[in-house]
């Protein structure tokens, strides 16, 4: 019989990497901004992201997000992490596929914010270069992406049409963990970016990490979002034999880690 072991999440979650003499020596790093799936958390997230976290340490700092709305835990969740309430999610209600309104991109950039002000007041100093959602989560990175980019195009600059943590350096790049589509708009125009038969009415052309389960049911989704939604050429693919969660085997972080130190050295985001 399978025994499953209940998590307990800590009360405060812990951002340090520790030197010798006890600093924290990812204060400098640049920083991903981490965005977890539907009916889970931010401190589900950073347990579920453990080994990713460790080998990302030596080059980047790890912020989590918690999303604006409440919600019942997602597919999975209980009860290992039933103790890990409450559970939250980027869209008012879980499964939804509608694209937020206003006021919900706002709630989304709102606690984005809150996240990464948390970051600055332990000391972090490193500039917001890149995104790493998982389901939900990489949906909406994908489309916060998407958003910077239409941004750069634009050379739109108001603090009103983008998060407080894009202002941070500008998003350079995403890893999409189970990602699918459609993408949603988050900038002034929230006119829907699918145009049905027609395919989307804009592609990401900054760089993406898609990390795709073999095993997961909504595998095909997943490979739709890369194949419709990304410009051709801009794109890695990590395939792993998986379901519907974040790979923690040591031969699956190493593949996905080596792509993401791949594309922040060609944007020369480290060396």
């Amino acid at each position: 019989m399978i025994q499953l072991r209940i998590v307990q999440c800590p009360r405060r979650a812990s951002f340090a990497r520790d030197g010798d003499d006890g600093a924290d020596t990812s204060l400098h790093l640049p920083r991903i901004l981490c965005l977890h799936g539907g009916g889970t958390n931010a401190a589900i997230f950073r347990i579920q992201c453990r080994v990713l976290q460790a080998r990302l340490a030596p080059h980047f700092r790890l912020v989590f997000a918690d999303a604006p709305f409440p919600s019942p835990p997602g597919p999975g969740v209980e009860p290992v992490f039933s103790e890990c309430g409450p559970f939250r999610s980027w869209l008012p209600k879980l499964g939804q596929t509608d694209p937020p309104d206003r006021e919900g991109v706002r709630k989304i950039d709102e606690c984005i914010a809150a996240a990464v002000r948390a970051d600055d007041a332990r000391g972090a100093t490193g500039s917001l270069v890149g995104l790493l959602g998982f389901s939900q989560g990489a949906k909406v990175a994908a489309s916060l992406l998407l958003r910077e980019q239409q941004n750069q195009m634009i050379g739109d600059n108001d603090e009103g049409n983008a998060s407080a943590a894009t202002k941070k350096g500008g998003y350079r790049f995403a890893v999409l963990l189970a990602g699918r589509g459609p993408l949603f708009a988050m900038g002034r125009d929230l006119e829907s970016l699918d145009l049905g038969d027609e395919g989307p009415r804009v592609r990401l052309q900054l760089p993406t990490i898609h990390v795709h389960g073999l095993r997961d049911s909504r595998l095909e989704m997943h490979r739709h979002l890369l194949r419709e939604w990304c410009q051709p050429g801009t794109t890695r693919l990590v395939e792993w034999d998986g379901n519907h969660r974040v790979p923690i085997k040591s031969q699956d972080v190493s593949a996905v880690v080596a792509e993401v130190i791949q594309v922040a050295t060609s944007l020369g985001l480290i060396s």
